[in-house]
C-alpha cells in the first residue's frame, strides 16, 4: 500500500476474513465487495471453470453418494412418514458413505415452493415428493441431484403426464450439450419443449414461440435450467454470479424466469453443470398473473383452477461438457416413470 501497488483480493464472505481484510486494508467491511479485484475474479473463474480429470473423478464420487441418497429416499417414502424422517435418511447416507451434505436438503411435498427447506409435513397418499439433495466429498467437491416420486407406489395419470413433460425436457437438454452452444439457448429450448407439453394438457395455448419469447412459460418454469457445479454447489458464485455464468458477449436477461438462469454463457470443454428443468403450479403466482391479466393469449387460466394443489416436479443431473459432446456424471439414478415405480414397488 505504501508503494501504491494494486492489492488483489476476492469478495470475502467469511466474517473472519472480512474483518481481517478490513483491518489490513483500512476499508470498511461494507466496501470490500465492491472493491474486490475484477482481474483476480476473472482469472480464478477462467481457471476453475475447466475441471481437470482428477476433479471430475472427485465430483463423480460425490454424485454417486448423492445418487445413493436419492435411491434410499425413494425406497423409504410412504404415506404417514414425515419429510424430516426422509431428510434424515438422506443425511445419514451422505455421512455413512464418507461424505457430507453439499447444501441444505430440500425434501418436500410442496415442490412448488422453490428452495423449500421446511421438513415438518407428513406425506399423504396422492401427493408428490420432491427431493433436491446432494453430497460433497472430503475434498468439498459437490453433487447436486433432484428426483420427484409419488408418495404412492405409482404415479397418477396426471402426475405421469407432467412428469414425462419434465423428463423429456431434461433428456433432450442433456443430449444437446456440446462445446460452442450457449446454455441460454438450451434453457429456452427446454422452456419451449415444456410449453408444448403444457399445451397438450390444455394449460397453455397460442403461438408457443411467442409465448416463450415474452416469458409466459415462467408461470410454470420460473427458474433457470442449471448452473456450474464443482467446489461448491453453485461453483464460484461467491465471486459474482455474472462473472461465472455470463460473459462480455452474453448478458443476463431481465425477464422474469430467464433472469434467474445462473449459467447462460457458451459451453466449453471441462465445464460441469446441472440440468434441472421443472414444472410448478404456484397458486399465488397464478392468482397474481390472472388478476393482472398477464399473458391471456398464452395461458388458460380457467383450466388451471383444477391444478392448484398439484405441487411441483423437477428432475436434475450433473453433466460434464467434453471435447466433442457431454457425459452424465455418476451411476444412473432411476428417473423414468417405469424405473421410479419399480423402485417404489420394493417397499
Amino acid at each position: 500500500m505504501d508503494k501504491k501497488q494494486p492489492i488483489h483480493f476476492t469478495p470475502p464472505y467469511r466474517h473472519d476474513n472480512m474483518i481481517l481484510l478490513s483491518e489490513m486494508l483500512g476499508q470498511h467491511v461494507a466496501k470490500l465487495k465492491e472493491n474486490a479485484s475484477e482481474a483476480l475474479i476473472r482469472a480464478i473463474v477462467a481457471q476453475r471453470s475447466h475441471k481437470s480429470a482428477e476433479e471430475v473423478a472427485e465430483m463423480e464420487r460425490a454424485v454417486d453418494i448423492s445418487g445413493a441418497m436419492h435411491v434410499a429416499v425413494m425406497k423409504a417414502a410412504a404415506a404417514g412418514k414425515k419429510e424430516a424422517e426422509l431428510a434424515g435418511i438422506a443425511a445419514g447416507i451422505a455421512t455413512g458413505m464418507g461424505g457430507a451434505l453439499a447444501y441444505g436438503i430440500i425434501m418436500t411435498i410442496n415442490g412448488q415452493v422453490l428452495h423449500n427447506h421446511h421438513h415438518y409435513n407428513t406425506l399423504r397418499s396422492g401427493q408428490l415428493l420432491l427431493g433436491d439433495h446432494g453430497a460433497e466429498t472430503h475434498l468439498h467437491y459437490a453433487g447436486d441431484l433432484t428426483r420427484t416420486c409419488p408418495v404412492d407406489k405409482v404415479f397418477t395419470q396426471r402426475q405421469k403426464d407432467v412428469y414425462n413433460i419434465v423428463l423429456d425436457a431434461e433428456v433432450s437438454a442433456i443430449e444437446s450439450l456440446k462445446p460452442g452452444l450457449p446454455y441460454r439457448e438450451v434453457h429456452l429450448a427446454a422452456a419451449r419443449r415444456m410449453s408444448e407439453g403444457l399445451k397438450s394438457l390444455g394449460l397453455m395455448k397460442g403461438d408457443l414461440d411467442e409465448a416463450v419469447a415474452q416469458g409466459a412459460h415462467a408461470l410454470f418454469f420460473p427458474h433457470g435450467l442449471g448452473h456450474m457445479i464443482g467446489l461448491d454447489v453453485h461453483d464460484m458464485e461467491d465471486l459474482g454470479e455474472d462473472f461465472v455464468g455470463y460473459s462480455d458477449e452474453m448478458q443476463r436477461s431481465t425477464q422474469f424466469g430467464t433472469a434467474y438462469l445462473r449459467l447462460g454463457r457458451t459451453l466449453e470443454p471441462g465445464f460441469v453443470l446441472t440440468v434441472e428443468p421443472g414444472l410448478y403450479f404456484i397458486p399465488e403466482l397464478m392468482d397474481q398473473w390472472e388478476a393482472e391479466g398477464k399473458f391471456t393469449d398464452f395461458i388458460n387460466y380457467g383450466a388451471l383452477k383444477d391444478w392448484r394443489s398439484f405441487g411441483g416436479i423437477r428432475i436434475e443431473d450433473n453433466v460434464l461438457v467434453t471435447q466433442d459432446g457431454h457425459r452424465v456424471l455418476g451411476k444412473p439414478v432411476p428417473k423414468t416413470v417405469e424405473e421410479v415405480e419399480a423402485l417404489r414397488g420394493l417397499r
